[in-house]
């Protein structure tokens, strides 16, 4: 296979692409905005996408995301704010004249063509030569494995082979920005995570700056350089996969990025006179650094991960007083799962096997710590 820089290279360029070549972007959303009569879409979306890298769209359903990617696509227009592709500004260039490629949910194989048929589709409808065609249904045969299904019908292949298809019919095009539209949520468990690493190795490998729209956390870690967390039609949070996890700018982010248990408490002294916070349910601990300043007796929430917590048949700094119950324990393979009763509170724990899993069972009675630093503490409202 050739270099990948036949997936990246431009067009010849006016100034404003010169400008943004330079400055190592090649998708800029400005102030994006959609509304479907009185449902706000989007809410001044402003990204840019640097050149290569992999953007993973992650957030809830009907959070935006779609149609975000819709209108990088062209099949949506904006109301207001501006769309920009290499240097060009592009709100009202059709999809055809972009030069993006897009893979669906259901993949949209056209039934009554081959496998290779199927992929040279787009270079057909650009008028490439022949030999053009042919040349590059065959890169894209070897790139994704398909020797020996080129005359095939996509009833005869399997889901992961049609997602194929579908991606390679995308990449037969050599996009400036590939679009992928929760392209893996239709396959079964494995075979999502099978492919989830196969495409994050051939992204990468051909240098092919992507967005990716999912709702499911460990794709959006598993291809993506950055995250972008939307909630809402807004873009929230934007940062690195451990960022976004480790680094929570919102209650909103913590709770949808993981197992988070949720401590209501208010904020006062511990007995050396640092600031803490005492939950509810008796557990007391420093606030971490680099949270606001608090008002001694103002109500706040505590967010700690259940893989942060650790159980001991002993007090702790953090849990001194009356002491917890387990009253559920779940074996998840490489992880077990503790449901602990404390007070009128339960907290989720879940320890990795040989990680302060063993030695508790169902019925003891428990203490419970974690590291102040990996708890996020926000005010409640």
């Amino acid at each position: 296979m050739s270099s990948s820089n036949r997936f990246t290279t431009p067009n010849q360029p006016d100034e404003a692409e010169s400008l943004m070549a330079s400055n190592d972007v090649d998708l800029r959303l400005v102030g994006v905005s959609k509304s479907f009569g009185a449902v706000h879409a989007l809410k001044e979306c402003t990204v840019d996408v640097r050149r290569n890298e992999i953007l993973a769209l992650l957030g809830p359903s009907g959070c935006g995301k779609s149609t975000l990617l819709n209108i990088v696509a062209g099949f949506l227009e904006p109301d207001a704010g501006d769309v920009w592709l290499r240097g060009r500004q592009v709100n009202e260039v059709p999809p055809n004249r972009r030069n993006t490629g897009m893979v669906f949910q259901h993949y949209a194989l056209f039934p009554h063509m081959t496998v290779r048929q199927n992929i040279s589709y787009g270079l057909h409808a650009r008028k490439l030569p022949a030999d053009v065609i042919d040349e590059r249904v065959k890169e894209m045969m070897n790139l994704l494995k398909f020797e020996g299904l080129e005359d095939r019908y996509p009833e005869a292949l399997s889901g992961g082979q049609k997602q194929r298809v579908a991606v390679a019919r995308a990449l037969a095009i050599h996009p400036d920005v590939l679009l992928l539209d929760e392209a893996l949520s239709a396959l079964d468990k494995n075979l999502r995570e099978e492919m989830q690493i196969e495409l994050s190795l051939l992204l990468r490998r051909l240098g092919i700056t992507t967005i990716l729209v999912t709702h499911d956390q460990q794709e959006a870690f598993t291809l993506g350089d950055r995250i972008a967390l939307m909630e809402n039609g807004r873009i929230i949070q934007i940062g690195q996969p451990e960022d976004i996890y480790l680094k929570p700018q919102s209650k909103f982010v913590v709770e949808f990025m993981g197992s988070a248990n949720r401590l209501s408490g208010t904020v006062g002294l511990t007995r050396e006179g640092d600031g803490a916070v005492h939950a509810r349910c008796g557990l007391a601990f420093t606030i971490p650094p680099g949270s606001p300043d608090w008002s001694s007796g103002q109500s706040v929430l505590a967010y700690v991960r259940a893989e942060d917590l650790m159980l001991s048949h002993e007090p702790t700094a953090v849990h001194a007083g009356e002491p917890a119950r387990i009253v559920l324990v779940t074996f998840l393979g490489a992880k077990s799962r503790f449901v602990i009763e404390l007070g009128d509170d339960q907290i989720i724990v879940e320890r990795s096997g040989g990680d302060g899993a063993t030695g508790f069972s169902e019925g003891d009675n428990v203490y419970v710590s974690f590291p102040p630093a990996r708890c996020h503490v926000v005010a409640d409202d």
